[in-house]
Order: structure tokens, then sequence, then C-alpha cells
């Protein structure tokens, strides 16, 4: 379980900064643990069972993930989440 899942109510903000925040530890983290960014990246594998505004918000970080040097472990599972 990663962290995201602890509080369920600030990672599903309407505004996505939740989204954002969890994004940018994935990033921060896979600089030096990509095994860890694995795990925390695992909280938006199910984006699409979420309202249209939470996928669309939740599909753009993980587009913007996608679009960052990662690591292979970490590349692996968010291109398997967008397809």
């Amino acid at each position: 379980m990663t962290y995201s899942h602890h509080n369920l109510c600030h990672f599903h903000q309407e505004d996505g900064a939740g989204y954002k925040l969890i994004a940018d530890e994935v990033l921060r983290i896979d600089a030096f643990n990509p095994h860890i960014a694995a795990r925390v990246v695992a909280a938006f594998s199910n984006w699409r069972c979420f309202d249209t505004h939470r996928q669309t918000l939740m599909r753009k970080e993980l587009e913007r993930m996608l679009a960052s040097s990662l690591s292979s472990d970490v590349y692996e599972l968010v291109s398997k989440s967008l397809q």
C-alpha cells in the first residue's frame, strides 16, 4: 500500500493537487530508488475507475511522468497504466 492510500480524501482532491504531489514524488524518488517509486506510482493504476474529471487529471500526471526520464521499472508501470 502506498502512502496515497492512507489519505484518499486529499489524494483525490478536485483540483488534482494530490495527483500532482504524488507524481512529483514518484519523479523525485525514481532518481534514487526506482523500486519504491514503482510502488508509489501504483496509486495511479486504477485511474479509469473514477469520474471523468479525475480521470483527466490522473491521466495528465501519468503522461507527464511518461515524458520524463524514468527508470525501466516506473516506465513499465506508467506506460501499462496508459494502455
